[in-house]
């Protein structure tokens, strides 16, 4: 086996190739620090994990996408189609 430039151990020289495309990326990246502290991940891991609600509605702005835009979707799409059927029906909007 064969330690790679990134510091994980590959069997095969080309596996290493493959996933460090250079030696300045990998040595980069290496040493780029995180994105968030990890006290503040370990913060909210906390917070979400002590919640007792669905999965998709524990942020403070879930339930405007997981519930108020598909809702105002299927309200939207059902008035057009029933405004399509009335139209039909009574034979509004043809074109002669």
């Amino acid at each position: 086996m064969s330690e790679s430039v990134c510091g994980g151990i590959d069997e095969f020289d080309n596996v290493i190739a493959s996933n460090c495309l250079s030696f300045d990326f990998c040595r980069m990246s290496s040493i780029e620090p995180p994105f968030r502290p990890r006290e503040k991940i370990l913060e909210k891991q906390k917070h979400f994990q002590s919640i007792h609600k669905h999965t998709y509605l524990k942020g403070p702005f879930d339930k405007i996408t997981s519930v108020a835009i598909p809702v105002a979707l299927a309200a939207t799409s059902l008035f057009l189609i029933g405004r399509g059927i009335y139209n039909m029906s009574h034979g509004v909007g043809k074109k002669e």
